[in-house]
């Protein structure tokens, strides 16, 4: 049997440092919510692929329609021969998403292709360039994704110069003293001092943030956003790659506000496990670019399409927007009871299932990052995977499957309730 520190030496030897890999252990096999290393341990899964298994490991439906599919065709380039499947979830993508009137939806493979494409879009209907982000945003690896990711270590440090163009404003943080009218602001002051609203093509934003650190987008801001793009023409993008597929207890996180979107971007739970990015707005803003302009080799992937059918399936027929509510309150209210006596608590955070715990040291008030890994190595040894984030790396977030049977779920916040408490 291979064991995990043979593996360990293999992996540093053969693959480069700046893929930086959390974990020591290595992936055998998985379930639902559960996955074994290659010794045979067991481990509660609150990772779920960085939120991409909202339906669970290898859940019966994807497998099947997988498997289905495999038997037919598995690649034609899609630009090249279409497929019926392609087109029919494309339909069924133009129906679930929160803007009103004819929608339209292009695939294609990663979360930040779908934001490049999405500015792609933005530029080519508006005819200008500039893109305005927020701090702590996180959307994507590539250069222009990267550009509009609004941290700096990892991600940016050293990979510059970006494309231009691209600005931040604050985004809202009780914890950090910014308001929503700071936001609205200092999206003024851009205006004032960097770029002419007349030159911005889009404004893009997280109802979520992700790697920022769970950070709901409040209602007031959204609404100001829509106000400031309806009156220079701006496109609005709602970025919904890590937050999209019932993860919030809504198919999208921006059901949760009275506020559309031109265009909304999606990936991660989309597929199942599979690589499916998509682009989904207004009509007439995606047809704007002429034939050609979109594309990608493996866009809407065949083995992919097939399992987003399944998973969109599955979130129906199992009621995943319903049970993510349910569970998040549970875990919520865990976290608060905890919080009573665990004074590094500072904020207990989230929407739906996507719930987020930020440590703070009591004396000072400061980011506590040691203090999340501390948490983090002592639920692991008790077999309960968990992922940190924010821009101090001080925060815990949790993205179990929602499909998690409730006896591991209870079992896990027995552990959370353990490692908490020491």
């Amino acid at each position: 049997m291979t064991t995990n520190s043979e593996l360990q030496i293999r992996r540093v030897a053969a693959t480069p440092r700046g893929v930086s890999v959390m974990c020591s252990f290595y992936a055998q096999r998985a379930e639902n919510a559960s996955l074994w290393d290659v010794e045979r341990r067991e481990y509660i899964d609150f990772a779920a692929g960085i939120a991409v298994l909202n339906t669970g490991h290898r859940h019966p439906k994807v497998m099947a329609a997988i498997e289905a599919q495999a038997k037919l065709f598995t690649h034609t380039a899609y630009q090249i021969i279409p497929y019926e499947s392609a087109v029919t979830l494309a339909e069924r993508l133009n129906a679930l998403v929160p803007i009103s009137g004819p929608v339209k939806t292009a695939f294609f493979t990663t979360g930040a292709e779908a934001l490049e494409n999405a500015v792609k879009i933005a530029r080519v209907h508006t005819g200008r360039a500039g893109v305005i982000a927020f701090g702590g945003a996180f959307h994507g690896r590539t250069l222009l994704a990267l550009a509009m990711t609004g941290k700096v270590a990892p991600y940016k440090s050293g990979f510059g110069p970006f494309p231009a163009d691209v600005f931040h404003a604050p985004f809202p943080s009780e914890t950090q003293g910014v308001s929503v009218a700071d936001s609205l602001a200092g999206i003024e002051k851009l205006f004032k001092t960097d770029i002419d609203p007349k030159r911005v093509a889009a404004i893009v934003i997280e109802p979520v943030q992700g790697e920022g650190g769970f950070n709901a987008t409040p209602t007031e801001l959204l609404r100001g956003l829509r106000r400031i793009c309806d009156e220079h023409a701006i496109v609005l993008i709602a970025d919904e790659v890590q937050t999209g597929f019932a993860r919030t207890g809504r198919m999208f996180a921006m059901e949760h506000h009275d506020v559309e979107p031109d265009l909304i971007t999606m990936a991660k739970s989309l597929a199942g496990g599979m690589p499916l990015s998509a682009v989904s707005g207004r009509a007439a803003i995606m047809d704007a670019p002429a034939p050609g302009g979109l594309g990608g080799t493996y866009a809407a992937n065949p083995l992919a399409v097939a399992a987003s059918h399944a998973v969109l399936d599955a979130i129906a027929d199992e009621q995943l927007c319903q049970r993510a509510a349910a569970l998040g309150e549970r875990l919520v209210q865990r976290l608060r009871k905890a919080q009573v006596t665990n004074k590094a608590l500072a904020d207990v955070r989230g929407l739906g299932s996507m719930v987020a715990v930020e440590l703070r040291d009591p004396a000072t008030g400061a980011p506590d990052a040691q203090a999340v890994q501390r948490i983090q190595a002592k639920a692991l040894e008790q077999g309960l995977l968990l992922l940190s984030c924010g821009l101090y790396g001080n925060v815990i977030r949790f993205l179990y499957p929602l499909t998690i049977p409730d006896a591991l779920f209870d079992r896990a916040l027995g552990i959370l309730d353990e490692v908490l408490a020491a």
